[in-house]
């Protein structure tokens, strides 16, 4: 059972969240029903994929009615570099299996962004209320871009950038953060910002079309790279 108190301090922990994710959100459900596609297919989306990224890049897919293996694929590249955020805070997670899933599943981007500038404390205590409260914050933008229809795409035009500037607030807190455990000229609190600029115009120069999943993994065989040079 959550506390009320850990309820109210996670509310407070992601507003900057929600002033992202709710723009965003009502963005993917105007740009979702103005490519002709059924509103409940973007509920459900948002309910069972959640993958903000994945979400976007899927609209001119289904659109155009490409096969389920090429959505897969598609997904399973954007969604991979999930894969690596679950190992910080594996210690954090929930002890009942049930919460442990809700939490794996509901881990985004931003919600990793805040999760790791908790205590490791803070974090067994508001990893739950936090990955619910971050995953309904999207489902409402979701729903309400879809009430509001596909005309708000003609009078408010690039939406979805609202999804961009909260990545670059959430990547400016994390600086922050590790600035004050590191100085700002050790290279633990640079190398993440000087790998992710190196991967991404190398990606936009190599692979234009695929700059985002270009860029990932870019970065992954950068870090790898470093993590094995470094225990060499």
């Amino acid at each position: 059972m959550i506390a009320t108190s850990d309820w109210r301090d996670a509310l407070r922990l992601t507003l900057p969240v929600a002033m992202g994710y709710i723009p965003a959100g009502i963005a993917y459900g105007v740009l979702f029903v103005a490519a002709g596609l059924p509103a409940w297919l973007a509920i459900f989306s948002s309910v069972i994929l959640y993958a903000g990224a994945a979400q976007y890049a899927s609209i001119p897919l289904l659109a155009s009615g490409v096969g389920i293996f090429t959505h897969a694929s598609n997904t399973f590249a954007i969604n991979l570099r999930m894969a690596f955020y679950g190992i910080p805070i594996i210690h954090q997670l929930p002890t009942h299996k049930a919460a442990r899933l809700i939490c794996l599943f509901c881990l985004s981007d931003e919600t990793f962004s805040l999760l790791i500038t908790l205590t490791p404390q803070q974090r067994i205590q508001l990893i739950l209320p936090i990955s619910v409260l971050n995953w309904c914050y999207w489902l409402v933008g979701t729903i309400l871009g879809l009430v509001v229809g596909a005309g708000l795409n003609d009078l408010v035009p690039n939406l979805d950038f609202a999804l961009v500037c909260l990545f670059a607030i959430l990547a400016y807190e994390q600086f922050k953060s590790v600035k004050a455990v590191y100085p700002i000229k050790s290279v633990k609190a640079v190398y993440p910002i000087v790998f992710a600029c190196i991967a991404f115009l190398v990606a936009i120069w190599l692979m234009p079309s695929w700059v985002l999943l270009g860029g990932i993994v870019l970065s992954s065989l950068m870090i790898i790279t470093r993590f094995f040079w470094q225990h060499r």
